[in-house]
């Protein structure tokens, strides 16, 4: 992502920037950062996960949120757009517009090559500085792959990944599974 040319912006100047723009930024430390759109394999596995979690939470006090939903880190001030969030519970929003939610429970993030170092490194960073996340899920986009961190209750980070043998990842806090045959549904 390319910072936009423009001034020192406020957190109070980049929301109603924001919320007044026809594309999604990302804002940290008074910068504003384009989103690119995603590919049409990142769409599709986005739309498979959005689906397939949201059925196995139809009867569950949980909501799947897809990337249109904003997300404020507090401690880091970082505002962006995770591909999919689940919140279980109650939802906290920062202002009466709850467009900008604070705690989700998982976030997960489909894997390009321009965004792979990124959400790997500094975005993960950002995202363990949320109380509320308990697991964060990468999907990758160019092979068939899904991995996954597990907070444990002494705030550390457990990995793991599908491979030929085990092709379903657990979300453990949310009581899912994520299938490769089902997040790759369509994906050629």
């Amino acid at each position: 992502m390319q910072p936009q040319t423009v001034p020192y912006l406020t957190e109070e100047e980049y929301l109603e920037f924001e919320r007044n723009s026809d594309i999604r930024h990302e804002y940290f430390d008074g910068e504003i950062f384009a989103m690119s759109g995603g590919s049409e394999a990142h769409n599709l596995i986005v739309a498979n996960v959005v689906i397939t979690l949201g059925n196995q939470l139809k009867k569950k006090p949980c909501r799947v949120y897809p990337s249109d939903m904003r997300l404020k880190i507090d401690k880091t001030r970082l505002y962006t757009y995770p591909d999919v969030m689940i919140v279980c519970g109650e939802r906290k929003f920062d202002d009466q517009y709850k467009d900008m939610l604070l705690n989700p429970d998982v976030i997960i993030e489909v894997l390009s090559d321009s965004t792979e170092n990124y959400d790997r490194g500094k975005k993960f960073e950002h995202y363990q500085k949320i109380e509320s996340l308990k697991e964060y899920v990468l999907i990758h986009q160019n092979i068939r792959k899904i991995e996954r961190f597990l907070k444990t209750e002494h705030c550390r980070w457990i990995w793991d990944e599908t491979d030929d043998e085990h092709i379903e990842i657990t979300l453990e806090s949310v009581g899912c599974t994520l299938n490769i045959d089902d997040v790759y549904d369509k994906i050629s």
